[in-house]
């Protein structure tokens, strides 16, 4: 029984009063559903529990501007959409040219933003240099210390992993991580994951290039690790490759208004997938892969059918 009280009103403001409970009743469930289209959708990292947006900010040659002032502002306009898209996660290596003082320059020019989750890598053979190396990333980005350091393409690992565990135990940095972009290299990689104690991995995995799907990413729900996507875009060849065909109407299921979102959402939905880095050097296209954090993801039907269609195509 509905057990409202009916307040003791009579004439016009007992009609007002229902009209307004009725329009109450009706919006009242629009306002939720469109509250929950707006929110963005995170995932927890295992080894902490703590939530990550489902779409981050990569910069492998987007943020590869040099000292070209006009161009450093123009990334760091890139990055102040991301912010305010609700976007957390920068990822960024020493392997990116000039891309670590730019993501500094970004970060400076907006107040050093509270929410930024900083990813880096170390990347040289020498592991005596390791330390001297992240410390000057540690000076381009301007932070006190990284979220997380990543052994970039698994390079002198067996060297690094030690002292990342040391710095992470001293809380010199949050997480310890690995990374590849190159399928010859998952053999190796599944070792260290079963091996190691490391808190995240990145791998490349998109609707084209699931190698991943075997054993990677089962192996990461398995081991409690975080996954990183990148090349979510294949470097923007499979976005050039759809771009040729209509957008399919199921995208419009998911809330996508264009591939990009499709192929971000393919990726975000795999139970494994923490965050996916695609990285760009424009404003409308930074909005628009935030967007695929938004809204519905697929699900288990729809994922397969998304790739008999791309790969119909």
């Amino acid at each position: 029984m509905n057990t409202t009280a009916i307040p003791a009103l009579h004439g016009s403001n007992r009609r007002q009063w229902l009209v307004g409970t009725a329009l109450a009743a009706a919006v009242g469930p629009a306002l939720a559903q469109a509250n929950a289209s707006s929110r963005v959708i995170t995932r927890r990292i295992p080894s902490s529990g703590e939530a990550l947006p489902v779409v981050g900010l990569g910069s492998w040659i987007t943020f590869n501007v040099g000292n070209d002032p006009k161009a450093r502002d123009a990334c760091a306009e890139v990055v102040r959409a991301f912010f305010d898209a609700g976007g957390r996660v920068i990822d960024s290596s020493p392997m990116y040219g000039s891309s670590q003082p730019v993501i500094g320059h970004a970060l400076a020019k907006l107040g050093h933003p509270a929410t930024l989750f900083s990813a880096e890598k170390v990347w040289v053979g020498d592991a005596g240099r390791g330390a001297a190396q992240m410390e000057a990333s540690r000076g381009f980005w301007g932070v006190p210390r990284f979220d997380l350091m990543q052994v970039h393409n698994l390079l002198g690992w067996e060297e690094h992993l030690p002292r990342l565990f040391e710095m992470r135990a001293r809380g010199q940095l949050r997480y310890v991580g690995i990374s590849t972009s190159e399928g010859r290299r998952h053999a190796e990689l599944e070792r260290i994951m079963r091996t190691q104690r490391i808190d995240f991995v990145q791998l490349t995995y998109n609707l084209l290039d699931r190698e991943a799907e075997q054993r990677l990413l089962p192996l990461a729900q398995e081991r409690g690790i975080a996954v990183l996507v990148n090349r979510p875009f294949r470097e923007g060849a499979l976005l050039d490759q759809l771009a040729r065909h209509k957008l399919p109407g199921w995208a419009g299921d998911i809330g996508c208004d264009g591939w990009a979102q499709v192929a971000l959402k393919f990726v975000a939905s795999h139970p494994a997938v923490t965050c996916a880095i695609p990285a760009t050097s424009q404003v409308a296209h930074l909005r628009q892969n935030m967007g695929a954090a938004r809204g519905a993801l697929p699900d288990a039907a729809l994922r397969a059918r998304m790739v008999r269609d791309v790969a119909a195509l």
